[in-house]
C-alpha cells in the first residue's frame, strides 16, 4: 500500500513539474509603495548607475592620494665583459678585466613630493568632487525616471482592470439586451436587421475585451521588466485610483521651485561648475611648479673617487627643484578662450533649461487641476447616463424607440464610465510627473 502511495506521489510530481510556466506563474499583490521599493531594489539601470556612482568615488579617493610624496625603489646588477685595449691601433689589442671590479650594483630609493603646482593639484580633486556629486545626481534622476515608468506601468495596469469590469458589465448588458431583443424578433415585434445589429453589437464589445486583456498583459509584462521580475509573474495591484488626490494649492510651492530643484537644472549646475573648474586649472598652467625631493642608495664600486675603488658606498641627498613651462605662455591662450567660451554656452544653457523646466511644470500643473475638474463632470455623467440608458432601453422594449437611440444611450453610459476611469489615473500621473520635474521623485 506504502508503495502505491508512493508511486502515486512520485507520478504527481512529475505531472507538476511538466505543467508549462504558465500554470506556475508567481502572483503579485502589491502596492505602489511596494512598486517603488522593488524598483530601488532590483531595476538594471538604477544598480547601473550605483555602479557608476561607486566608481568615480574610487577615483575621487585615487585623485586625493595623489597629494602624497611620490616614492620609488629601484635596484639593478650588471656584470662587465672584460675591457680590450688598443696600443697601436684597431690591430694591436689586449683585454683586462674592468678596474676597479667587472661588477656593479646599485639599490636605492627616491621620493618627490609637489609643494605647489598652480593650484592643478586641487583642480584635480575638485573636479572629481564635481563628477562624484554629479553621478548621485544622476542616481537620482535614474531613480525618479523609473520610479516615473514604474508608477505609469502600475496606473495603467489599474486602467485597465477597471476598464475591464466596465466593459464585463456592457457584455452582461449587451447579452441581456439580445435576449430580449430575440424574444420580441420570435413575437414579430421587432425587425430581423434589430437583432443582427444586436448580435453584431455583443460579438465586438467581446473582441473589445480581449483587447483589453492583451493591453493588460503587456502592461504588466512592462512592470515586470521594471521590477527585474519573473516574465510570467502576474501583478494585482491593490491601490486604487478612487482616493481623494492632492489638492492643487498644495503642488503651487513645487511647481513654483521646479527651475530650482529640477534634476535636469542640478545637473546643468553641475557642469557649470566643472567647466569653471577646468578654467581654473588651465590658468595654473601658467604658474611654476615646485617639488621637494630626496633619494639614498647603495652603489657598488665607489666610483666617486679616481680611479674608482673595489667597495660599496651609500650616499643621499634632499633638495627642491622648480620648473616653468615657457610654452604654456602661447600655448594656454586658445585652450583658456575655449573654456571661457564653453562655460558662457553652459551658463545659456541653465537658463534654457530652467525656462523649459518652469514651463513643463506649470503645463502639468493645468493639466492636474483640469482632470480633477474631470473626475467631478464625469462622477456626475455617470448617473446621468445611467438614467438616460434605462429610460431609453424601456421606451425601446415598448417601441418607443429605435435600437439606434438604446445603443447610444449604452456607448454614452460606457464612455461616462471610461472618462473616469482616465481622470482619475490622469490626476494622479499628472501628481507624480510634477514630483518628478521637481525632483521630488
Amino acid at each position: 500500500m506504502k508503495s502505491i502511495i508512493k508511486q502515486a506521489l512520485t507520478a504527481l510530481a512529475a505531472i507538476l513539474l511538466s505543467l508549462p510556466s504558465s500554470a506556475q506563474d508567481s502572483i503579485y499583490r502589491i502596492s505602489l509603495q511596494d512598486v517603488l521599493q522593488l524598483a530601488k531594489q532590483k531595476n538594471k539601470q538604477i544598480s547601473i548607475s550605483q555602479t557608476e556612482e561607486d566608481a568615480v568615488s574610487a577615483e575621487l579617493r585615487d585623485a586625493q592620494l595623489s597629494k602624497l610624496p611620490q616614492v620609488n625603489i629601484n635596484g639593478s646588477y650588471q656584470r662587465f665583459s672584460k675591457v680590450t685595449l688598443y696600443d697601436g691601433g684597431l690591430s694591436d689589442g689586449h683585454s683586462i678585466t674592468r678596474p676597479p671590479t667587472p661588477n656593479s650594483a646599485a639599490l636605492g630609493m627616491d621620493a618627490a613630493v609637489t609643494l605647489f603646482a598652480g593650484g592643478r593639484q586641487n583642480a584635480a580633486i575638485r573636479e572629481q568632487e564635481i563628477r562624484k556629486d554629479l553621478a548621485s545626481l544622476n542616481t537620482l534622476d535614474m531613480s525618479g525616471n523609473i520610479f516615473l515608468q514604474a508608477i505609469s506601468a502600475y496606473l495603467n495596469i489599474i486602467r485597465l482592470q477597471e476598464q475591464d469590469t466596465v466593459i464585463i458589465e456592457q457584455i452582461r448588458r449587451a447579452e441581456t439586451r439580445y435576449k430580449n431583443i430575440e424574444a420580441l424578433f420570435r413575437n414579430q415585434r421587432v425587425t430581423r436587421s434589430d437583432l443582427l445589429r444586436a448580435k453584431l453589437i455583443l460579438d465586438n464589445q467581446k473582441l473589445g475585451r480581449e483587447q483589453n486583456e492583451n493591453d493588460l498583459a503587456i502592461a504588466i509584462s512592462r512592470l515586470n521588466v521594471l521590477l527585474d521580475l519573473p516574465p510570467h509573474t502576474q501583478i494585482i495591484p491593490t491601490d486604487s485610483v478612487n482616493g481623494e488626490k492632492p489638492a492643487t494649492a498644495s503642488l503651487t510651492t513645487l511647481v513654483d521651485n521646479a527651475r530650482e530643484t529640477s534634476y535636469s537644472v542640478l545637473r546643468s549646475r553641475q557642469q557649470l561648475k566643472l567647466q569653471e573648474n577646468r578654467l581654473k586649472a588651465i590658468k595654473g598652467a601658467y604658474l611654476p611648479t615646485l617639488q621637494a625631493f630626496s633619494a639614498y642608495g647603495v652603489n657598488y664600486p665607489n666610483n666617486l673617487v679616481f680611479p674608482p675603488v673595489d667597495q660599496a658606498y651609500s650616499v643621499g641627498f634632499i633638495g627642491v627643484r622648480a620648473q616653468y613651462n615657457l610654452s604654456s605662455l602661447y600655448h594656454n591662450r586658445n585652450k583658456e578662450k575655449a573654456a571661457k567660451l564653453r562655460l558662457t554656452a553652459l551658463q545659456i544653457q541653465e537658463s534654457s533649461i530652467k525656462d523649459n523646466v518652469d514651463q513643463e511644470a506649470s503645463a502639468l500643473y493645468i493639466k492636474y487641476n483640469e482632470s480633477l475638474n474631470r473626475i467631478t463632470v464625469a462622477e456626475s455623467s455617470i448617473e446621468q447616463a445611467s438614467a438616460n440608458y434605462k429610460i431609453v432601453s424601456a421606451k425601446y422594449f415598448n417601441q418607443l424607440a429605435l435600437l439606434t437611440d438604446l445603443l447610444d444611450a449604452d456607448n454614452l453610459y460606457l464612455e461616462s464610465k471610461y472618462n473616469l476611469i482616465k481622470s482619475q489615473t490622469d490626476a494622479l500621473a499628472f501628481y507624480y510627473r510634477i514630483l518628478y520635474t521637481s525632483g521630488k521623485l
